[in-house]
């Protein structure tokens, strides 16, 4: 079992606009053509922030047409916010805030033997890899710039704590870097 920050950012690390937009990402490639597929069969539980859930809510309507519904995972998700946000119909959520280690032994014991994933945003995963929970960082760099935004890792790590395991070509608009996240002991 593995705790995965699973993202995609533009070349100068943004994961959004100012404004929570991901309308720069959707046209750099398309996810049955990435290691997306492989991925979320692996996963047995989410975790997610708070504008990454608000992003779901807001284009509920998009994402059931692209996917066939307005929540579109099967694994139960903990959405992390210090605010009461509505509910999407049929998700499986658990609303949490504070410290993320409590968090993290209920999602290992609903994953079962599966990953955790991370889905967003930076600062959640950022919060992950400060309490040692973090096992793998798995990037998609579109060939996109944003100038600012929303960031992707807002945090100082200095090497050798990442450390390369892979990198693959993804069309002509992305590529893929997966790190491992090196604890020292």
């Amino acid at each position: 079992m593995k705790t995965q920050y699973y993202t995609a950012t533009s070349l100068d690390g943004f994961l959004a606009t100012e404004d929570d937009s991901l309308d720069w990402l959707f046209p750099l490639g398309d996810l049955d053509n990435s290691s997306y597929p492989e991925f979320i069969s692996e996963v047995g539980a989410l975790a997610m922030g708070s504008a990454t859930y608000e992003w779901m809510v807001r284009n509920a309507d998009q994402v059931a047409r692209e996917t066939g519904s307005p929540w579109p995972y099967s694994q139960p998700a903990w959405i992390f916010s210090s605010r009461k946000l509505p509910v999407i119909d049929g998700a499986d959520t658990h609303f949490a805030n504070g410290d993320v280690h409590q968090v993290h032994r209920e999602m290992r014991i609903a994953a079962k033997d599966k990953n955790i994933w991370i889905v967003g945003g930076g600062d959640l995963a950022g919060q992950f890899y400060d309490a040692g929970l973090l096992d793998e960082v798995i990037v998609q760099i579109g060939s996109a710039t944003l100038g600012k935004g929303k960031p992707l890792f807002p945090r100082r790590v200095l090497g050798p704590t990442l450390q390369l395991i892979s990198v693959r070509q993804m069309g002509v608009g992305m590529a893929e870097l997966r790190y491992v996240v090196h604890k020292s002991d």
